[in-house]
């Protein structure tokens, strides 16, 4: 067997060095013969690179490369073209930095291609000069392949100021892919969010975006076809419907894909499910912004948003959904049209791996609780015995190990959706079937819990004082909503949770088990 391209991102290392290459090459070549200006957004980790430096040969006209690949008998390997290629990397906090890091970048590009700029000061001039330069020098149209194209504005998400910076910086330099348009044969950028064309690529507004194209859908990831074709003589043993819950769901409007690095980790680790992309890159800047905007935790396994929202993003107006999906913690689940004739995009997480780690996350960043594991497993082996005491116990201390700063100068203290948020985190961690705001035909459940053909159907209440009866459990009992699963389940259990403000924690825990 081939081995393992962990963490190589060059085709002819890959090649050269017998490693696996899953061909892309198809597609490759479709994006060339039928584009000249493309954007691509994809998260962290899921092959952009590699894709880049594919087009980069190809353009080269590096033929010994892709034998044996789609793209070997059907392109035209006569035309050669000189390549530009930046990719962004090292700390930019300014828009000084960032002139600097883009004029070290064009430095090596310049002795790559022999070619010298005579402005060495503006990063701007030099790049327009060294398209020009080089398309006269090689006497052919230039090609440009920009890696990460946002990894200066997303380094210093947390700081608007500084992004907002950047951003202006980087709209500027990205504006001379338009003005040489002349010298260009083909440009191509990659990157994790995609901004709206006002606030970076208005000056290049003849770009194509591929991102959400159907047709371009498997350009980076690994479909299941390549897991029970390529892959299957490295996964002897391996339960594959079981690898596809914890790693496959990513949708980009073709086929659900994993991201090759979580595959490629799991198979060099001896087949140990672990959370190896989410390891590698901590959204502490995402928890930051559930926590600021008091964020309905249970709504990220139900969103619909709109073309705009899903598309859009800005240092100056973060939307939590949008900034989620981009990043690879939401995917897309189902789209339809509305009744506008608009689009519809229906989230969900993409996965288990996703699930368990984003709400470990979430949980680890709310408490002090040294013996979280415990605490889970406590939880997890409540609801499986349907020990309600035990459960309502381990909850109450849950709600204790939250430091007292975090509801120093907020009002989460009467937010219902604050605690509803915790308890969904803590039992979607540990992989749980849960459904939030789950629609009965006599309303809303707050949380429904499905684990080993038991029901739990949950109701909070955050109040300012203890009252004399539980006025969560009644609204279950009075509205119901029991009724909606009488059908396939037999232990049915409705549970009443009420808050107080003062005590930040449970004061009434009561439930009842349905009479099926």
């Amino acid at each position: 067997m081939k081995k393992l391209p962990v963490g190589i991102y060059t085709l002819k290392k890959i090649v050269k060095g017998n490693y696996l290459y899953i061909d892309k090459t198809d597609i490759a070549l479709d994006i060339i013969e039928n584009n000249e200006y493309v954007f691509l957004s994809r998260p962290r980790r899921f092959g952009k690179s590699l894709f880049l430096d594919t087009l980069k040969n190809i353009f080269e006209a590096n033929k010994e490369l892709f034998k044996g690949l789609y793209i070997y008998d059907k392109y035209d390997w006569t035309k050669k073209y000189p390549v530009i290629k930046i990719s962004f990397s090292g700390n930019i906090y300014s828009k000084e930095d960032l002139n600097r890091n883009l004029l070290h970048i064009m430095e090596n590009i310049q002795k790559d291609l022999k070619i010298t700029c005579k402005n060495q000061t503006d990063a701007n001039i030099c790049f327009s000069e060294l398209i020009r330069e080089t398309s006269e020098k090689y006497k052919s149209q230039v090609v440009v392949l920009i890696d990460e194209y946002d990894k200066p504005i997303l380094d210093n998400i947390t700081k608007p100021e500084n992004a907002q910076e950047i951003r202006e910086g980087l709209r500027d330099f990205y504006t001379r892919i338009k003005d040489n348009d002349q010298y260009l044969k083909f440009a191509f950028l990659t990157g994790v969010s995609k901004f709206s064309k006002t606030s970076i690529f208005s000056g290049l507004n003849n770009i194509t975006d591929i991102t959400l194209n159907p047709k371009y859908g498997n350009v980076c990831g690994y479909t299941q076809n390549d897991i029970e074709s390529s892959f299957l003589p490295y996964l002897e043993g391996v339960d594959l419907e079981k690898l596809k819950t914890w790693y496959n769901g990513y949708n980009f409007l073709k086929d659900k894909v994993y991201n090759p690095y979580n595959i490629l980790l799991f198979i060099q680790n001896g087949k140990l499910y672990k959370n190896y992309w989410f390891e590698t890159g901590t959204p502490t800047f995402l928890i930051k912004l559930i926590k600021e905007n008091n964020y309905f935790l249970p709504k990220l396994s139900d969103i619909s948003v709109g073309d705009e929202l899903l598309n859009s993003f800005d240092v100056n107006n973060i939307k939590v959904e949008t900034l989620f999906f981009q990043t690879g913690y939401l995917t897309i689940d189902e789209v339809s049209t509305t009744i506008f004739e608009t689009l519809e995009y229906k989230l969900k997480i993409p996965n288990k791996e996703v699930q368990i780690s984003l709400n470990n996350k979430f949980i680890d960043y709310l408490t002090r609780d040294n013996s979280l594991n415990t605490t889970k497993t406590n939880i997890y082996q409540s609801l499986l015995d349907a020990n309600l005491k035990e459960f309502k116990k381990v909850l109450i201390a849950l709600f204790a190990s939250i430091p007292y700063n975090n509801y120093v100068n907020n009002n989460i203290l009467s937010y219902e959706g604050y605690y509803a948020s915790v308890i969904y985190a803590c039992l979607s961690s540990l992989g749980l079937n849960i459904i939030a705001e789950d629609v009965t035909n006599k309303g809303r459940i707050d949380l429904t819990v499905i684990l080993n053909k038991k029901v739990y159907i949950l109701e909070f209440k955050v109040l300012n004082s203890t009252p004399k009866t539980n006025t969560a459990l009644n609204q279950i009992i009075k509205n119901n909503y029991h009724e909606k699963y009488m059908d396939k389940y037999k232990e049915i259990y409705q549970i009443g949770i009420i808050f107080n403000e003062k005590k930040r924690n449970i004061v009434k825990f009561n439930h009842k088990k349905v009479k099926v």
